[in-house]
């Protein structure tokens, strides 16, 4: 998962017109139970008046990102998890760029079984949380799935979309978790690292991907897109 040298001060647009995709990797916006419940699977959270907002927030600034470099940043497609907060978060971002959402399940939330819809100050308290926090690796949610398959799958998910649009712009509205898993891999950080990276509600984070490897453009930014850059 790591790429060759870049070339000294390429500019997205020069990322955008060689062979590659860029792939933006969105989180969904706020609902009901950030910051409070582990939420998994779970049917009918929709998104917060404020999380709307993010995520309107979020469609322009990819919108302008498409305009600023015109034909180098199409073909554009929007892709995103099958849960009710992330195709909600979605389709403003596919109605500003003019394309339908398509459904990716390979996006999805992770499987957290028993601990669905819980308070995330008691589950702090488990013992078990400390595997969730030092070795994801070896971390398996009772009665879902661990760590390692949810990267997994993520992993494979976004090279099948990647090979599907090999040249352009990707947006990939998923959670927290799945995207942390993804710039990991690509950042060539240890899973057992990946929870050092944050990724906040409706917050972008930009990998090019192409035949020679992966470059991470920038992580968790709810700035502008002008910044993104290989140096």
């Amino acid at each position: 998962m790591t790429g060759a040298a870049p070339s000294p001060k390429a500019t997205l647009g020069s990322v955008t017109t060689r062979s590659g995709t860029l792939l933006l990797l969105v989180r969904h916006g706020q609902t009901t139970t950030t910051g409070k419940l582990l939420p998994g699977r779970s049917p009918g959270l929709h998104l917060t008046p404020r999380g709307r907002a993010q995520a309107e927030e979020a469609a322009r600034r990819i919108s302008r990102l498409v305009e600023s470099r015109g034909s180098r940043a199409e073909p554009c497609a929007v892709y995103a998890s099958p849960l009710e907060r992330t195709k909600e978060t979605a389709r403003p971002i596919a109605g500003a760029l003019g394309v339908p959402v398509r459904s990716a399940r390979s996006l999805i939330e992770c499987d957290v079984g028993e601990w669905t819809g819980r308070e995330l100050a008691r589950l702090r308290r488990l013992r078990q949380w400390h595997a969730v926090t030092s070795t994801p690796s070896l971390f398996r949610f009772p009665g879902g799935e661990s760590f390692a398959e949810m990267q997994a799958r993520a992993l494979d998910g976004v090279a099948t979309l990647c090979a599907r649009h090999p040249r352009g712009l990707v947006v990939a509205v998923s959670h927290a978790d799945v995207i942390k898993g993804v710039l990991a891999s690509a950042l060539g950080t240890p899973l057992d690292l990946f929870q050092r990276l944050v990724v906040s509600p409706c917050s972008l984070s930009a990998v090019h991907v192409a035949p020679e490897g992966m470059h991470v453009l920038c992580v968790n930014s709810t700035a502008t897109l002008d910044e993104l850059t290989l140096s």
